[in-house]
């Protein structure tokens, strides 16, 4: 079926559901970022394959919402007869909905896909939210994928570092603190940490889809319940219940006359719908899970610390790769030689990657989520910018960096390097800050960019996320943003440092390294301890642009890019490392 075709059958079931439109969520029942193909109800409908958006459908209009991330790959790939796109902040659904001067309006959702914080933002004297049980794109959708239930695998405590049960019963005491008799969990992210489990559900996240209920005396599990290999039972314990999903709703009605919470921001709307139609009551509060898995301890600090390690060995002997035989390849050719190198340097311990590879050579690289196919995908030519971002999932750390690099031996361009070096300026920056303990990343944020600013320059996107141990490689609740957020960076805590700069039609500029938050030599003041390590292009570099405390800077991070990596390299990878890592002057 083509766009219109698709958009026809969707709009002849709004009449049979007695709805006016409907809301499409990019996401699963359980709020993930990335998703198995089953759910990839957007893409399929609208051809829009960025990881973030909804799309809304009236009778005679068709909207996809996105961030800044992806207004350009929006616009290429939606048929613009058919969809209207938007920067999702700056021009959002409701206004959208309110601009076609309809009186009123009964909207359909699917409650399963949508959190209370995402319904909200729909609500309007003229609009009617109304929950459709049968989503009606998996009614035309014929060839759907099925849901998938791979064996849920348990994480060793050599990479997760402390026991479950530990973790169980601290999370069972702050249940009886706060009198409270069990709390709901529907992010897997968290409920993997809380048992040390993984899975392989979900591309680039190893994470099982499941649900969790904790009581002050168990955990009850819930998945496929093929999905629960011989030896799961025995390494969690008789206190933690491996169930079926088909049990859940029965679970849910039984907590009637019980205390129970949960964190309507990480919880589908359907839960709060149905335990409101049981009568059961509840409380609303953050995810318990969500802050001491952002804090990693000692033995997942230097998971990832060894998991950088061999990253970076992959990402030196791409580089120089790169620079040598690179020029002629495609962005999908150039990508998969990178995964190559990092199942090559990781061993047993690499995964998978943790997200798709960017991997915009020119103009795509001004695409700040560009995806190359083999059918779009440029060849990387002399003369030309080349943006790469990656990352590894390996059993003891997750991996996310991203290089601009210049291709050929001609000098890039002054503009270009102008604008690189403010944006390695503003990595600087960030990666140099010494700040009081209870600085949240939003009073950061400003360093990162401005050096931009003085030249008139900006980026649409925030400045870092927070990464997960052999999870999420998007993970809160830390971030660098200009979006004020309440939660203070902390000891233990990994954030990316990705300051940027995308001249549309002509390149794009990326600088990311991981970050360790770590104790400073002031008392109560923390720094940053670079994870990443990989060395910078100096040949896009204007080195007098560059303070002295800058430069040595760049000296020191090279020199312990060297002194890391250097001995993991063959002799011409070498040779080559140690000239990209000499000092400026």
């Amino acid at each position: 079926m083509n766009s219109a075709q698709k958009l026809a059958q969707i709009r002849a079931i709004f009449k049979q559901q007695q709805i006016d439109g409907f809301i499409i969520q990019r996401g699963d029942e359980f709020l993930n970022e990335y998703v198995a193909p089953y759910a990839e109800r957007l893409a399929w409908l609208t051809g829009f394959t960025g990881s973030a958006g909804m799309a809304v459908i009236l009778d005679q209009k068709a909207a996809v919402f996105s961030d800044g991330r992806y207004i350009l790959q929006m616009q290429q790939e939606l048929n613009q007869d058919h969809w209207e796109s938007f920067h999702i902040s700056k021009h959002p659904p409701l206004q959208w909905i309110i601009e076609q001067n309809q009186p009123s309006i009964k909207l359909g959702y699917d409650p399963k896909l949508m959190s209370e914080k995402d319904l909200k933002a729909f609500e309007h004297p003229s609009i009617t939210l109304i929950p459709i049980e049968a989503n009606p794109i998996d009614a035309i959708w014929h060839d759907q994928p099925s849901p998938p239930h791979h064996p849920i695998v348990p994480h060793d405590i050599q990479f997760s570092g402390q026991d479950h049960h530990e973790k169980i019963e601290i999370l069972q005491q702050a249940l009886i603190d706060n009198q409270e008799d069990a709390y709901i969990l529907c992010d897997p992210a968290s409920i993997c940490w809380l048992l040390n489990i993984r899975g392989s559900d979900v591309p680039y996240t190893p994470i099982p889809l499941v649900f969790a209920i904790i009581t002050q005396n168990e955990v009850a599990l819930y998945a496929d319940t093929e999905q629960y290999i011989n030896n799961l039972s025995e390494f969690l314990g008789n206190d933690v219940l491996l169930k079926s999903h088909t049990e859940l709703e029965t679970d849910l009605i039984a907590l009637a006359n019980t205390n129970i919470a949960f964190d309507p921001a990480q919880t589908p709307i359907w839960f709060i719908q149905t335990l409101k139609k049981h009568e059961v009551t509840f409380s609303k509060r953050s995810n318990p899970c969500t802050l001491p898995k952002s804090r990693k301890n000692l033995i997942e600090q230097e998971g990832s610390r060894q998991a950088h390690l061999r990253d970076a060995v992959a990402m030196c002997r791409f580089l120089y790769w790169l620079e040598h035989h690179g020029v002629g390849h495609s962005e999908v050719e150039v990508a998969k030689k990178l995964n190559g190198f990092r199942q090559e340097a990781g061993g047993d311990f690499y995964k998978e990657e943790s997200f798709p590879a960017i991997s915009g050579v020119g103009a795509n690289g001004a695409i700040i989520h560009y995806h190359a196919t083999p059918e779009n995908c440029s060849i990387l030519t002399e003369g030309k910018a080349y943006l790469i971002d990656s990352g590894g999932q390996y059993l003891d750390g997750t991996t996310d960096i991203t290089r601009t690099i210049w291709l050929g031996k001609n000098i890039a361009p002054q503009d270009l390097k102008e604008a690189v070096t403010c944006v390695l300026q503003g990595h600087i920056a960030i990666s140099s800050a010494i700040f009081p303990k209870g600085t949240t990343g939003s009073r950061l944020d400003v360093l990162a960019r401005y050096s931009l600013w003085q030249k008139g320059l900006d980026y649409d996107h925030g400045t870092g996320h927070g990464v997960g141990s052999y999870l999420s490689v998007h993970e809160g609740p830390c971030r660098i943003s200009s979006i004020p957020f309440p939660v203070p960076l902390q000891e233990g805590m990994i954030i990316s440092n990705e300051p940027g700069y995308y001249l549309s039609g002509q390149y794009g500029i990326r600088l990311e390294n991981l970050l360790l938050v770590t104790a400073a030599t002031h008392n109560n003041f923390l720094q940053f301890e670079p994870l990443t390590l990989v060395p910078f292009d100096k040949n896009l570099i204007d080195t007098e642009m560059l303070s002295k405390n800058q430069k040595n800077w760049l000296n020191q991070y090279h020199q312990q890019v060297f002194d890391k990596i250097s001995h993991h390299l063959n002799k011409n990878e070498k040779q080559w490392l140690q000239q990209v890592c000499s000092d400026v002057t």
